[in-house]
């Protein structure tokens, strides 16, 4: 991944290559080319990533599993392109137009295989799945991560400087992929979905590649062989600047790497909180991280044309791990002051900044501990490597270890202490004099002594000004935070339960006082016969759970959830807690469209999915024609399924698409193979025999519980007429009218979610 100054960058591609002028002359074009490399490549990732989450959920463990299978190919092609970056006798330009061309072939295919492994892998064990996840994604990013060895090592051969090799590339090819993420959370996966996002990429692999080749075919031989003349005369040691240790390198970017996807994945958690679980919270928050990335390549560029002290360099890099630490840790209360009096996007700007700190590590560290040699490919990929490693680790340990162990505002403080400890570890370099070496590690410890004091301060009531924003107080708190791994889970002072920033229920379960919409898990009996087995996909608050437990026909309840941290909040709430040691009720933690896919055998009379927001972020995984499809195999004959449509024209229009019947409950749609045989009689019945927690639902000795009853059962009479009624009715040919001109939610289109 690479860069160089922008004007500077522009004004070298645009150099024409003319008779027979030498190779250090040349044009280096090929910045050009490996920034429009790095625009397919994040595409990739982004659709990949989210075509994965799709077949094997959206879980922690699975995030994990592919987040960490895209690593370690970006190593593993880092290590191949360094082996193939010393074979001086190889045109290593036209080694990159030809994997840019292999990269494209396997994009513009990509979707079709991963569609064949989703069938291939259904129900299959989590090991068998994880395996062939990495296998899908392994061939083209060891593709792409051999690009970066490859190129710096030709561009050495032009330049004799590592720093500004390395930093101008990977400069120029983060900078590509952060255009690219703020280009698909802006419009191109709005416009164009994950099938034709993954053609665009492919098409630009493809012209990168051809390209390249056709460049590398008109440079004439003997520009080639002056290059390899002059490789052939470099010195292991061309100047002062090569007294780093390799060793400490490595150490220092498997650290740095660690600490920097840790910071990452805290960045995002919280950004993605102030905007309810949005889809373009990542795409921005991780444009933002890589546009300062390659903003301090640039500088590291910059510095690496005009400085020639190593101890310059070394002095920087301790500075660079200080401030990058610093700005790391205050990034969390800068976006709690911004969102409450800006807005959250301008949290994207101090992020960059950090990340620009982040990111003029890794050219650092290659300029001083890598020589100019015909090996600089291969050592600068060992640096990549461990940079790899330490994110893969940083990103397991931080995601899936300690935010499960502590809170958000502890994590943040354990990666800062990491950081600083890079730091104050890498301060005998410097080769400060004793006084001043004392003075910068008293300042080092009276930092870090400060971060540990002001945390507290710093991060109080941290969610309630994300939430809240411009309403909040400081007499606002919420009585309940649960964190976990899997998310946020707050709850306010009324009851009422917000998940990951965004609403997700009450603790309620009275139909005399509804004040969450439970009416409608009430209302089984109203649209099945018999619901003995029933599926709930979702526990949030529990409230909907415990009433459907409590329903007097229902004989088993079985729950997926994806967050833990929903057990810990209503094991003490006394409406609710009983879920959890009723003998009917069994609870798994997983991904709801993963766990079905996982249990082919089993089937309920009744599906219930209080679904999210249509607009969140994965939504549509459970919105889409291939889910319901999915679901419609777990139904027994006659069998339910009603799912919250978010009041979404196109959410309805999907359902009475796949299901031949259908009636809309307020923002609900019930939907069956079969037709639907409401029945209020039998539904009032049920009702009078209903007991929640050992206490029944109405009391008809009191007057204001036979007029609730009357109200409730009024829904009946409300189909497909326009009545003041909190749940009316509406039938299947109605919803199929009025939403005639809605799109039909797919996978690969992905439905609302990068329309908001």
């Amino acid at each position: 991944m690479a860069g160089a100054s922008a004007a500077t960058a522009l004004q070298r591609v645009v150099e024409p290559i003319r008779g027979k002028t030498s190779a250090p002359k040349s044009a280096p074009g090929w910045y050009l080319f490996f920034f429009i490399s790095g625009f397919p490549a994040l595409l990739y990732q982004i659709v990949w990533q989210r075509s994965l989450f799709t077949l094997y959920g959206v879980n922690i463990e699975s995030v994990t599993m592919v987040v960490t299978a895209f690593m370690l190919g970006l190593g593993l092609g880092g290590l191949i392109g360094g082996l193939i970056s010393r074979r001086r006798d190889w045109p290593l330009l036209a080694v990159f137009g030809i994997v840019e061309l292999l990269i494209a072939s396997y994009g513009f295919c990509s979707m079709s295989i991963f569609h064949w492994a989703a069938n291939f892998t259904a129900g299959r064990p989590p090991l068998e799945t994880g395996m062939v996840a990495f296998a899908l994604v392994v061939f083209p990013t060891v593709l792409m991560g051999s690009t970066l060895p490859i190129l710096v090592s030709y561009q050495v051969r032009v330049s004799h400087n590592v720093g500004t090799s390395v930093g101008a590339l990977y400069a120029v090819n983060t900078l590509g992929s952060a255009t690219a993420c703020f280009c698909a959370g802006w419009f191109l996966m709005r416009w164009l979905g994950q099938t034709k996002t993954v053609g665009l990429a492919a098409v630009l692999n493809t012209i990168v590649g051809g390209s390249v080749l056709l460049w590398q075919f008109k440079v004439r031989r003997s520009d080639l062989a002056g290059v390899g003349a002059r490789t052939a005369t470099l010195t292991p040691n061309t100047g002062s600047v090569f007294r780093f240790s390799f060793g400490l390198a490595l150490l220092a970017a498997g650290i740095s790497g660690f600490v920097s996807l840790g910071y990452e994945i805290i960045w995002y958690r919280l950004f993605s909180f102030t905007t309810g679980g949005e889809a373009k919270s990542f795409a921005f928050l991780l444009g933002a991280y890589l546009m300062g990335i390659g903003a301090g390549s640039l500088v590291i560029n910059h510095l690496c044309q005009r400085i020639t002290k190593p101890l310059a360099f070394t002095r920087f890099l301790v500075v660079a791990v200080f401030a990058a630490n610093l700005l790391g840790f205050l990034i969390g209360p800068i976006l709690f002051e911004l969102v409450r009096h800006v807005s959250h996007l301008w949290t994207l700007i101090p992020i960059g900044i950090a990340a620009a700190c982040l990111g003029s590590i890794f050219p650092l560290l290659c300029h001083i501990s890598i020589s100019t040699s015909d090996q600089v490919g291969a050592r600068m990929s060992y640096v990549y490597l461990s940079n790899i490693i330490g994110s893969v680790l940083g990103s397991y340990i931080t995601g899936f270890v300690l935010m499960d162990a502590l809170s958000l505002r502890q994590v943040s403080v354990v990666l800062t202490m990491v950081g600083l400890a890079l730091g104050v570890f890498l301060l005998p370099k410097t080769r400060l004099n004793r006084v001043g070496f004392l003075a910068a590690s008293f300042l080092a410890l009276l930092l870090a002594f400060a971060i540990v004091q002001s945390s507290r301060p710093l991060y109080r009531q941290m969610y309630e000004k994300m939430m809240m924003k411009s309403a909040y107080r400081n007499t606002t708190q919420f009585p309940a935070v649960v964190e976990t791994r899997s998310g946020e889970i707050t709850v306010t002072k009324d009851g009422t339960v917000y998940g990951g920033g965004i609403y997700d229920g009450r603790f309620n379960v009275s139909l005399v006082d509804d004040t969450n919409g439970i009416q409608r898990p009430f209302a089984l009996s109203y649209f099945h016969p018999d619901p003995r087995q029933v599926l709930v996909i979702g526990l949030a608050s529990g409230s909907w759970a415990q009433v459907i437990a409590s329903h007097p026909q229902v004989q088993d309840v079985e729950i997926v959830e994806i967050n833990p941290g929903y057990l810990r909040l209503i094991q003490s709430e006394s409406a609710v807690s009983g879920l959890l040691t009723n003998p009917k009720v069994h609870i798994e933690i997983d991904d709801g469209r993963r766990w079905l896919v996982r249990n082919p055998g089993r089937k309920f009379d009744v599906v219930v999915m209080n679904t999210t927001y249509n607009w969140r972020s994965n939504a549509s995984n459970l919105l889409s024609v291939e889910f319901l499809q999915l679901m419609r195999k777990h139904l027994n004959p006659g069998g339910t399924a009603i799912y919250n449509t978010t009041e979404s024209a196109e959410v309805l229009a999907t359902g009475v698409n796949v299901f031949p019947f259908a009636m809309r409950i307020g923002g609900f749609l019930v939907v069956s193979d079969s037709p639907l045989p409401l029945n209020a009689d039998r539904w009032r019945d049920n009702l009078l025999h209903y007991q929640v927690n050992g206490k029944p639902v109405f009391d008809l000795s009191q007057p204001w519980d036979r007029k609730r009853l009357a109200q409730v059962m009024a829904m009946t009479t409300t189909m497909d007429r326009e009545v003041p009624y909190p749940y009316p009715l509406e039938s299947a040919e109605h919803i199929r009218r009025r939403t005639a001109a809605a799109r039909i939610i797919t996978d690969d289109n992905m439905g609302t979610e990068w329309n908001r």
